[in-house]
């Protein structure tokens, strides 16, 4: 099981835009748990930090050997769509009023 730490949650969730929020609903988690980790106030369980990488090696991010995170594939290989999180909240709420 790889670990993660602080400063690689911020700087993957930094690389993708991402809010707590974001990487929260990725991985089915709550805001507080990532907010905590990433102040230093505890270290989550080991299958919510699973959990963590999957979200983040699922959107393209790879943990170098020396374990900084980088984006796999630059935007241009992602058909350059890149929408900001107000975008991405929007179309949750309406699938979810659907």
């Amino acid at each position: 099981m790889r670990n993660l730490t602080a400063e690689q949650l911020l700087a993957a969730r930094t690389l993708l835009k991402w809010s707590r929020v974001r990487l929260g609903a990725k991985c089915n988690l709550s805001e507080a748990t990532i907010s905590e980790f990433e102040n230093g106030l505890r270290t989550p369980h080991p299958r919510k930090v699973a959990a963590m990488l999957l979200a983040f090696e699922g959107s393209g991010i790879v943990f170098s050997a020396e374990g900084s995170p980088s984006l796999a594939r630059p935007e241009a290989q992602t058909g350059g769509r890149h929408t900001g999180n107000r975008s991405w909240r929007r179309r949750q709420t309406n699938r979810a009023a659907e």
